[in-house]
């Protein structure tokens, strides 16, 4: 496991891959703002690339698709139902909560939002930009959300603000790391509770987002001026078709630590191909890359990680701020499941089996807990079925894909549960405890969630296991 702010490798061996890539585009007469010529990279070369370049691939198309699907910039929506299969934007997302999605532009102005008191045992506000730093300035589990409050956020680019300035109306201020950002709340809506689940869903509603400008009866600068790159389809499709273009724009939109080792790496390794900040992208003037061998490397590496799934879902480093996670945490939750939250608001067992065998969904699985053996959690916990290869939701026609609190669940009269992962429900079971499986010969994964877990007990907790049927 890596120490924070460190790299998988030592500080030597990062030097020597960085002079060797230096060296080599010298070598091949290439000179910044030169038209380019195909250049070989090392096998080394191209998976140091790639390592460290996937959290930003991965955010850059987690933000970017949900702007798409946000009707844009500078807007809010907030679910009034949990997410189902038709869900394809990211991988492994929830069914245990209801998010409300503010996609944020802070070039031209701070954007402010007004939140409202929620009725909910629990909420958070988790901020991520390109960089896959994870920020929760905001949670019921910090005592907030008793009552509306108003938070301001900008980055060091942000214009029309100054970093210390006063508003008057502003609760609380959030410095980021980019100028692009999801700002997503977590809501628990209390779905076996109808009343309460209305009330949740209208507090939701009334979450809102103005600029500054706005705030001040002025009117807001236009933010249809910028040129994105294109997203993929999946992180993959980047790496092999535009992953120089999409790094430049990222490079252009992120803030850059001096005294920060991952960062000042991540900037030398791309430098000689021609990827600075600052700089406008051109074909014509970066060192061409092999896509295709590009992706095979992204390929081979997405599924190194996942297969530590087992190993690495729970660890309690993932999903930090700046300067508190290294690279090896960041590279596996930028494959395995963007966004997530930091250990003190969740964490994210997986379930393995009882015969150490991959689940496989030719197969029916049971997933037994006593009461003690309960996942440790001071708020709540769920537990959810996916398909392996893509991380979505398996389709059923009951739209049932986890059971908990919010996915319904009933215990035993001796306060355990029995979880059945079955293709048919078997009699005696409740159906709250059934999660469909549409059978065939493909991979499935099991995911608990743990909300406000008690990290004390989860020490020495285990995850429970399937066992086959």
């Amino acid at each position: 496991m890596d120490h924070a702010g460190k790299g998988s490798t030592t500080p030597l061996k990062r030097c020597a891959i960085f002079l060797t890539l230096a060296v080599g585009l010298i070598v091949a007469g290439l000179s910044l703002g030169q038209p380019r010529e195909a250049i070989a990279l090392s096998d080394v070369q191209v998976e140091e690339l790639v390592k460290r370049s996937f959290q930003y691939v991965a955010m850059y198309n987690v933000n970017n698709k949900s702007a798409i699907q946000n009707r844009g910039w500078n807007t809010c929506v907030a679910d009034t139902q949990l997410k189902d299969h038709t869900l394809k934007l990211i991988a492994r997302p929830n069914n245990d909560s209801l998010y409300i999605v503010c996609m944020l532009d802070l070039r031209k102005d701070p954007v402010i939002l007004e939140m409202p008191a929620f009725d909910s045992k629990y909420v958070s506000l988790m901020i991520t930009g390109y960089d896959h730093y994870v920020n929760i300035p905001v949670s019921t589990r910090q005592g907030d959300f008793q009552q509306p409050e108003t938070m301001l956020i900008f980055s060091e680019r942000t214009a029309g603000y100054e970093k210390g300035e006063r508003v008057k109306g502003v609760d609380r201020y959030f410095e980021a790391t980019g100028d692009f950002l999801s700002a997503v709340f977590r809501v628990m809506p209390h779905s076996n509770d109808p009343e309460r689940f209305d009330r949740i869903t209208k507090q939701m509603k009334s979450v809102d987002l103005l600029t500054l400008s706005e705030m001040r009866g002025e009117e807001p600068e236009s933010i249809d001026d910028v040129d994105f790159p294109a997203v993929g389809e999946t992180d993959l499709d980047i790496f092999e078709n535009n992953l120089l273009e999409v790094m430049q724009f990222v490079f252009n939109h992120t803030t850059f630590d001096s005294g920060n080792e991952l960062d000042q790496e991540l900037l030398a390794l791309y430098q000689p191909l021609g990827v600075v900040p600052g700089r406008t992208y051109n074909p014509e003037k970066v060192a061409p890359l092999d896509g295709e061998r590009v992706r095979k490397v992204a390929e081979r590496i997405e599924a190194e990680e996942m297969a530590k799934a087992g190993q690495m879902a729970a660890n309690t480093g993932l999903f930090k701020t700046k300067g508190d996670i290294g690279l090896e945490l960041l590279l596996f939750q930028s494959v395995y499941g963007p966004i997530g939250q930091p250990a003190v608001e969740a964490v994210y067992p997986a379930v393995g089996t009882a015969d150490g065998e991959p689940m496989n969904a030719q197969n029916d699985y049971v997933i037994r807990m006593t009461a003690d053996e309960l996942p440790p959690a001071q708020a709540f916990w769920s537990l959810t079925l996916y398909d392996t290869k893509n991380g979505f939701f398996i389709p059923n026609d009951r739209k049932k894909y986890s059971v908990g609190e919010n996915g319904g669940m009933q215990l035993n009269e001796d306060g355990g549960i029995e979880i059945y992962i079955v293709a048919e429900k078997p009699e005696g079971v409740p159906e709250e405890n059934w999660l469909p499986l549409k059978r065939g010969d493909y991979g499935i994964d099991v995911v608990l969630r743990v909300y406000v877990p008690d990290l004390k007990k989860f020490e020495t907790w285990t995850p429970p296991k399937a066992e086959k049927l």
